[in-house]
């Protein structure tokens, strides 16, 4: 353990909260108290820790403001459709904070049925903030009549109109647009707007699927190009992607090449999906090489996608440019699987040396996933997968192979042998190569109902499972049992309650509380959000003084998404022996926010992630517990593989300039 100090400070009423132990500092600041030194506040987020509606309800009638906010907020995690009636109610009420969380309960809880006191509580409503809750709200829950409402819309000031965003945004989440919506959104994108309202119309540009935005070509170009933010214009970049033009490839490939912010430049990768090789061929193969390794990796995964047709000369005369591991597999793997029969045989001798060469397990992982461009390979990446010695090899491989049997061009003649090669899989007890082999026996495109006679040898495997840890593993099993026995799916188990909330640590955290991760990269330093999600900031808190991260690795690492760590087996399936609950606050994700990783709602342990951007689909559905203040450069240059050196807990200091939460 690492040396710490004990300060205390008597704060009132509250002096008998105590503060976390914590490094000493030559300039003392004074910490705050968290409002979880109030035992109501404590015992209503109990109950909503415990899912327990029968007991929360009345507190949303409690005299006490705080205490009927806490009481909502708890129903945004909860989800009780129970709730709705009460929450309606509440949106009449005389305080603000209250109506707020009372929105966006309704809109976490998600049923159609309070479409329309939303609509008829924004139209009454006089709070800007509550406005633009409530819009937003109403597009989780809307149908066509609540997406004709948020197009049509008249915005009464800036704030209403970026939460009138949000909500088209969340209705298209939902697969719920309408042509006056999309016309609005593009209007959105316009620079005399706020940023508010461009991020969120970008956002539902980018995301929503299956739009035609021909017509929005010069709306979205001018974005791309001029907007002042770079988080509009990556989504505007990615927007582009939806729409048909002849300039496109020289757009994207503009774009590509010449922003100054990577996010943009890779997102404008991302959009060429579709476009002819030989249009993009010099953009692709600057971006494989860009200064910035999330873009390079970004383009090499892009390439590994839309692989058909692409030439390999251009790819072996920049293949000895490409030094990281992770963008050389990907290149590998389009090679191989371009490459004529006559060339593969020398191209696999030298593959297979580098990956038997490889400094480090994730330098092999990489590699051993590039092999698989060549379905000869399977029985090699079998062999490394079945005798790895480090989870992270074994993983990767069990990922190769399911990558070489969902190509369309599988051979028929090698089902049999994969279908062994998943049973065998599913035989090794190893909660990952169980999960995904499972995963990819129930999947139905792969056809494997008849290689198996019985499926006892899933349900062997299921019983030696250690719950809650293996949850995610239970899940696949059960579904993969479902499937082979031609059962419909069962519904998905729920983890128990059996970690309740350590409140006696829990107010010891100061509200201001901050970490130091320190990292091989450089460090980066955290704020914790212990009044939106207590239970994990203990949780978290915990486990850092248990040196748990210490050494650890970044397992997962998505270009302009998440670099996600935590994780023991350093292949992203190591859990704890028990799990905790979801808690969902009035949070976003932007740049820099820290979430927890989960395999569905309340199976979260200790896995968590730092976001690269705005990620909005990922609001309300993983917990929010923190937010970098200082060192998102370090953020963006995280790769696969980087090392976790130690996380410390310390002393209050300033916030940053200008990191507003």
């Amino acid at each position: 353990m690492k040396p710490y100090h004990t300060w205390l400070l008597a704060l009132g009423t509250l002096a008998s909260c105590q503060y976390l132990p914590l490094r000493q500092s030559a300039t003392p600041a004074s910490p705050s108290a968290n409002k979880f030194c109030d035992t109501t506040l404590q015992h209503i987020y109990t109950l909503q820790d415990k899912r327990n509606t029968t007991e929360l309800l009345p507190y949303l009638n409690h005299t006490s403001t705080a205490y009927r906010k806490q009481a909502a907020l708890a129903f945004a995690s909860v989800q009780d459709t129970l709730a709705i009636p009460s929450l309606q109610t509440l949106l009449s009420d005389p305080e603000i904070n209250v109506r707020e969380a009372s929105a966006y309960a309704l809109g976490q809880i998600g049923h159609s049925k309070a479409e329309d006191a939303l609509i008829r509580h924004v139209q009454q409503e006089q709070n800007p903030e509550v406005q633009a809750e409530l819009l937003e709200a109403l597009g989780k829950v809307a149908t066509t009549k609540g997406v004709d409402f948020l197009a049509k819309y008249k915005a009464p000031n800036l704030t209403a109109l970026g939460g009138q965003a949000w909500g088209l945004y969340r209705a298209g989440a939902q697969q719920q647009h309408t042509p006056p919506g999309v016309e609005k959104a593009a209007a959105l994108l316009a620079p005399t707007n706020p940023y508010e309202a461009r991020l969120a119309a970008g956002q539902f540009l980018a995301r929503t699927p299956k739009l035609d935005l021909t017509l929005y070509r010069q709306q979205l170009l001018n974005a791309a190009t001029s907007d002042p933010t770079p988080e509009v214009r990556m989504a505007a970049t990615q927007a582009l992607g939806k729409v048909r033009a002849v300039d496109k490839a020289q757009i994207l490939s503009t774009l590509a090449q010449s922003d100054p912010d990577y996010r943009v430049r890779l997102s404008a990768v991302r959009a060429m999906n579709g476009l002819d090789f030989e249009d993009i061929k010099p953009a692709i193969l600057a971006a494989l090489q860009d200064r910035n390794i999330n873009t390079a990796v970004a383009t090499s995964e892009f390439l590994l996608s839309n692989s058909a047709g692409i030439p390999t000369e251009p790819l072996l005369q920049v293949l000895p440019n490409l030094q990281d591991a992770r963008v050389r597999s990907n290149v590998m793997w389009v090679i191989l699987k371009n490459s004529q029969p006559h060339s593969r045989t020398f191209l696999n001798q030298r593959y297979k040396q580098q990956y038997e060469n490889a400094r480090t397990p994730y330098q092999q992982a990489h590699l051993i996933k590039g092999l698989s461009g060549d379905i000869e390979n399977y029985k090699y990446i079998a062999e490394q997968m079945f005798s790895a010695q480090q989870p992270v090899v074994a993983t990767t491989g069990m990922d190769a192979l399911i990558l070489m049997r969902q190509q369309p061009d599988f051979p028929r003649r090698l089902e049999s042998a994969f279908a062994d090669i998943f049973q065998r899989a599913v035989g090794t007890g190893d909660v990952a190569l169980v999960g995904m082999a499972a995963a990819a026996i129930r999947d139905p495109k792969l056809n494997l109902r008849n290689q198996y006679r019985s499926f006892d040898f899933l349900t062997q495997a299921q019983q030696k499972l250690q719950l809650p840890r293996d949850m995610e593993t239970n899940i696949e099993l059960q579904k993969a049992i479902d499937y082979l026995s031609g059962k419909q799916e069962s519904e998905t188990p729920q983890n128990p309650f059996t970690h309740p909330i350590d409140w006696a640590l829990v107010r010891t955290i100061p509200a201001d509380q901050q970490v130091l991760l320190r990292t091989e990269k450089g460090n980066i330093t955290l704020e914790l959000f212990v009044e939106d999600a207590p239970g994990t900031v203990a949780n978290f808190v915990e486990l850092t003084r248990q040196d748990f991260f210490d050494n650890l690795y970044f397992h997962r690492v998505v270009p302009n998404f998440v670099a996600q760590g935590g994780d023991k087996r350093g292949d992203g399936w190591g859990s704890s022996d028990y799990s905790i609950r979801s808690e969902f606050a009035p949070l976003n994700y932007r740049e820099g926010y820290l979430g927890m990783a989960s395999a569905g709602k309340d199976t979260e342990s200790n896995q968590w992630f730092i976001t690269h951007a705005p990620t909005p689909h990922l609001d309300g559905r993983y917990t929010i517990f923190a937010r970098v203040i200082e060192g998102m450069d370090v953020v963006h240059r995280l790769e696969v593989g980087d090392k976790i050196v130690d996380v410390e807990l310390l002393q209050q200091m300033p916030v940053a300039a200008g990191a507003a939460r």
